[in-house]
């Protein structure tokens, strides 16, 4: 290869634009890089250099796009829309950390309308209207333009199964990046939205307090069922120089009802500590109860016979 070439490709991270190329070399130096293997064509007029394809990827001789590693696949897309478009969908999901894309998958391209941009071959863009690459539509997250959370939740829902597209949303709240509140805002202006009711009492959950799909389970089976009193989630309480969170929490029997997720069975490591949480709150007089996720799932009519037998003990010893 040129070196004049060849020292822009790597400046460029093993990528070059054919606009920027021949500002530096004649045209024909790139197409001859090109025609000899050094350099291959990913997208219009974007080249990557041939050494950073991975020629086992199923599919990379005939799209070695699929073929590069996720950051170049991204950067790739991002040199092709050249300022005009911003990840979206699922893989703005990828970038925000929620969910990691498979080569597979098309790549996702929100564009305003009339961009002239239009989708190939494991790229998918989306006209958008109204839609500008600008806050507060987008914003730069790990150096790359995405689209801003809320819009890549709600973006990516239709196209995830029902567990993925729970867990993306699930995590981001977790993670504190949104609010169901924010997210819930937007939604409400997107009244055509494949299973858009299940998204809202996905949302309702989280803004009760759940924080995982078991506690969702126990909030709709368990402890939101006629006969159950009003519990406190998340409840922060401090002991022992230490700041803790109770799961479900019946404040005037001073139990907390934690409930244990199926990774957790058999693990004596996360046994010990939860057997040093369970005592530091006995310190406070409260009554640590656990039921394992078979339980819950399997058994949740006689979990609540057994709710209300440990409440009603308690109100009875007190």
């Amino acid at each position: 290869m040129n070196p004049v070439l060849r020292s822009l490709v790597d400046s460029g991270g093993g990528l070059v634009t054919r606009a920027s190329a021949i500002q530096v070399v004649p045209a024909w130096t790139l197409y001859a890089a090109h025609r000899t293997g050094a350099l291959l064509r990913v997208l219009p007029e974007v080249y990557v250099d041939a050494a950073l394809i991975n020629k086992r990827s199923v599919g990379a001789a005939a799209n070695p796009f699929t073929a590069l590693p996720p950051e170049l696949r991204r950067r790739a897309a991002m040199a092709y829309a050249d300022g005009r478009a911003a990840l979206s969908h699922l893989s703005a999901l990828d970038v925000w950390g929620l969910r990691q894309q498979p080569a597979d998958e098309p790549m996702h391209l929100s564009v305003p309308t009339g961009a002239g941009m239009r989708t190939r071959p494991h790229l998918t863009v989306h006209q958008r209207r109204a839609f500008v690459v600008q806050p507060p539509q987008v914003v730069v997250r790990r150096g790359i333009p995405v689209t801003r959370l809320e819009l890549s939740l709600v973006d990516g829902w239709p196209l995830l199964s029902a567990g993925e597209r729970r867990a993306s949303v699930i995590r981001a709240v977790n993670d504190r990046l949104t609010t169901p509140q924010r997210v819930g805002t937007l939604l409400a202006t997107m009244p055509n939205l494949p299973e858009r009711a299940e998204f809202f009492v996905l949302l309702n959950r989280l803004d009760a307090g759940c924080h995982s799909p078991l506690e969702i389970w126990g909030h709709d089976h368990i402890f939101n069922c006629p006969g159950m009193p009003t519990f406190q989630r998340q409840v922060r309480v401090q002991v022992g120089g230490r700041t803790m969170y109770l799961d479900v929490y019946a404040e005037p029997e001073r139990v907390n009802i934690e409930l244990d997720g199926a990774t957790t069975h058999g693990d004596p490591r996360q046994r010990e500590i939860d057997i040093r949480r369970d005592a530091l709150l006995a310190t406070l007089g409260i009554l640590v109860v656990r039921f394992a996720h078979r339980r819950l799932v399997h058994e949740p009519t006689e979990v609540r016979r057994e709710i209300l037998a440990i409440l009603a003990n308690r109100r009875t010893d007190g």
